[in-house]
């Protein structure tokens, strides 16, 4: 890992500023745990049986993004990016991808949950989630995400640690 150029989350602000700066954060570390591996490293396994990889985790936030936003509050029908029904795990199998494919998808689908987020009028815009068949306010999926990216965060401290002995931030 190179330096740490994240911008971290302001001590005051708004909830909508708060819950913004934190996702981007959390989305900026990410990609910096991944910064400096090659295709193969970034595929690199944690342990048997398990298929996840920093690549994987990387995949698996693409598919995040996709349902929590786009399916959300534009297209409850948008297809899954690595599967064809709503699979999560499919995306941690990350054995034959490379950095580009999973970043470009990554990176479109962060792209679009900010857009979406920013033409939104409040955190209390609905949605509908079609896997619980319910309506959930923006505030909800943001703070769901969050969690996603936090969890998921720590899992990459770990694969990078077993990639190369990285470890911090």
């Amino acid at each position: 890992m190179s330096t740490d150029n994240r911008t971290g989350p302001p001590s005051f602000g708004s909830e909508r500023e708060m819950l913004r700066a934190f996702l981007d954060y959390h989305r900026a570390t990410l990609a910096m745990k991944c910064e400096g591996l090659t295709d193969e490293e970034l595929r690199q396994r944690s342990m048997p049986p398990s298929t996840l990889s920093l690549l994987g985790l990387v995949r698996h936030m693409a598919e995040v993004e996709r349902a929590w936003f786009r399916r959300v509050f534009e297209d409850n029908d948008a297809p899954m990016v690595w599967s064809d029904k709503i699979d999560f795990q499919a995306a941690y199998d990350a054995s034959g991808s490379t950095r580009q494919e999973a970043f470009t998808a990554w990176e479109a689908e962060v792209a679009d949950s900010r857009r979406i987020e920013r033409e939104s009028e409040s955190l209390d815009r609905s949605g509908h989630q079609p896997r619980w068949r319910e309506e959930v306010s923006l505030r909800m999926v943001m703070v769901h995400v969050l969690l996603e990216y936090g969890r998921h965060n720590g899992h990459a401290d770990l694969l990078r640690e077993g990639v190369d002995g990285t470890v911090g931030a």
